[in-house]
Formats: structure tokens, sequence, C-alpha cells
């Protein structure tokens, strides 16, 4: 037995629909049950940008690495960073 889902209204801005889904439910509009997966090839997170201060050395010795795998080494950087955020939180699921 399928719910009877409410229609989603038409939206004159970004802003008014962000505000719409704030404050109900998806639940009511979407049957998320059918829903498929969607790839958005171009979609890239919002960076920011910061200032981090390490040592002459150790930024030397990142830049080697990331030498060594071909790669530039603020993403080298971010990958380490990425992988230490995964395993902390695997490790805080325990």
């Amino acid at each position: 037995m399928s719910k009877k889902l409410k229609e989603i209204p038409n939206f004159s801005n970004e802003t008014e629909e962000r505000e719409f889904w704030a404050e109900n439910d998806s639940t009511e509009f979407v049957d998320w049950e059918t829903a498929e997966p969607v790839i958005l090839p171009k979609l890239k997170p919002t960076t920011r940008t910061i200032s981090l201060r390490i040592s002459a050395s150790m930024l030397d010795k990142i830049r080697l690495v990331a030498n060594k795998r071909d790669v530039p080494y603020q993403s080298l950087i971010k990958s380490f960073l990425q992988e230490r955020i995964d395993e902390e939180l695997k490790l805080s699921k325990v």
C-alpha cells in the first residue's frame, strides 16, 4: 500500500525552496524507496582557504612525497587529512 504523497510546490527562487525544505519532511513529498541515485559530475564541494603553519622541513618532506606520487602537494595534504578523518570516525564508532 503506497502512501499518498503531497505535491511539491513551485518555488520562485532558491531561497524560498531552501526555507520550504528546512521546514518540511521530504518523505511527505518523495517516495525515497523508488528514488534512483543521480551522478552530478560537475558538482564540486565548496572549499574554504585556510592558513596552516608547518615547519619548512615538514613541507619539504610533503613536497618530496607528492613529487614521487606525481600529485600536487596540497592535494596530497588533503588526501592525508581525509584518510585520518575517516580513520578517527571509524574508531569513534567502536
